[in-house]
């Protein structure tokens, strides 16, 4: 149960007493996570509950990877206060191509069941669908708190997105699972998931949420819309450069959620960070390294490192003692753009020990003492070429150079 979350400790003991009931069966449990392919790539933020599947799996449980080939026409509206637009099936199809093998990244390719629900959703008639919605009421989805702010704002709720929860329950009844993992934001869907199966006949499965991760901002969710995302394809340079663009405050976070280090170690990095007797960029390096070990293996790891500290922390220390001029910016520590786009400007300064902090750096934005080609900035969401000279007060530089030739 490490990570998981209902933020009601009632459902928290039910459903941990309920899934200590099936364990002590001594059978393999049928447990399940559904993915709709409503975007081609899947990221960090997806191995969430795909690693508590994992666990799952390693513990000899039976895995299944259920693709939402039907779910995604819909598009499920939990975290959304707004209509999700319509994917057309085409659409879907081309999303969810590369889903599986995407997913096994995190999951046993040899022990995992891959299912589409489009299967057995496609194949519903009218009258199933209104025997299925005959289990609910309106008045449960208006309830809601996603519903229940957009009906405050007067702003439309349309029928078809009811339909969705629908849908997922119906997999779960289709599926005849013991257990289904998904995000807090769900709870909603696998409760109706849990109301369904009695319907049916069946035993109501345990419900398993896992939290929503935040994005490389430490603010929103992962999300390739908000642009903070660390997608499962990215090259492990790239992937270990945004773990470091991480804000601190959300390292334990991800030490918990997408890693496999013990819990105890993970408490006790936070007693050290809290105390400040632990430098954080260490404690975020370990942190890269065991999420790109885990997803590209620890050479890649080991490799894309060194390729951060080969570019980050390598430093001239007489860059501040000399005047402002040519010879400086030389001297100054480089950077490619295409490192920048990923990590952010602000990181960058930061990683490169051109500003001490992230604070420092907004500090100084906000005083107007940052510029780029002599042009003071005003945001450090600004687009840097090649050769382009970031300059910090009078005497600190970073330069942007080439990814090939790094000059």
């Amino acid at each position: 149960m490490r990570g998981v979350v209902y933020g009601d400790e009632g459902v928290a003991r039910a459903m941990e007493g309920d899934l200590r009931e099936r364990l002590a069966e001594g059978r393999p449990l049928r447990v399940y996570l559904g993915i709709d392919p409503t975007a081609p790539d899947l990221t960090l933020g997806h191995t969430v509950p795909m690693r508590k599947l994992r666990q799952f799996q390693q513990l000899g449980h039976e895995a299944v990877l259920l693709i939402g080939g039907f779910t995604a026409l819909v598009g499920d509206p939990s975290d959304k206060e707004s209509t999700r637009p319509m994917l057309t099936l085409e659409e879907i199809e081309a999303n969810g191509r590369t889903y599986a093998e995407q997913a096994f990244k995190i999951l046993d390719r040899e022990r995992t069941v891959i299912r589409n629900n489009a299967e057995w959703l496609s194949k519903l008639t009218f009258e199933e669908l209104i025997k299925i919605a005959s289990h609910f009421t309106v008045g449960q989805f208006l309830q809601r708190d996603n519903f229940a702010k957009r009906r405050e704002r007067g702003d439309p709720i349309y029928v078809h997105e009811f339909f969705y929860a629908f849908m997922q329950a119906y997999d779960a009844v289709a599926l005849q699972t013991d257990a289904q993992v998904g995000a807090t934001e769900q709870l909603f869907n696998l409760m109706a998931g849990r109301t369904l199966q009695r319907a049916y006949g069946q035993r109501s499965q345990v419900a398993i949420c896992m939290p929503i991760l935040v994005g490389t901002d430490g603010r929103l969710r992962m999300s390739k819309s908000q642009g903070n995302y660390i997608a499962l394809n990215d090259p492990p340079e790239d992937m270990y450069g945004k773990v470091m663009s991480l804000p601190d405050d959300v390292m334990i976070d991800y030490f918990t959620l997408v890693t496999d280090v013990p819990s105890e170690e993970i408490e006790e990095t936070r007693c050290k960070l809290a105390e400040r007797s632990v430098n954080p960029m260490d404690v975020k390096k370990r942190l890269a390294r065991e999420i790109v070990t885990d997803l590209h293996g620890a050479g890649a790891a080991v490799k894309a490192e060194e390729s951060f500290e080969r570019t980050f922390q390598r430093r001239d220390t007489t860059v501040n003692a000399v005047p402002a001029t040519a010879s400086a910016e030389v001297l100054a520590p480089t950077v490619t753009a295409t490192q920048v786009q990923h990590v952010g400007l602000l990181q960058a300064l930061v990683s490169a020990q051109v500003v001490s902090s992230k604070s420092e750096g907004r500090r100084l934005l906000k005083e107007r003492a940052i510029d780029v080609d002599g042009q003071p900035i005003e945001s450090f969401q600004v687009e840097l070429k090649v050769g382009s000279v970031v300059r910090v007060g009078k005497h600190r530089f970073l330069r942007i150079v080439d990814a090939d030739t790094q000059e």
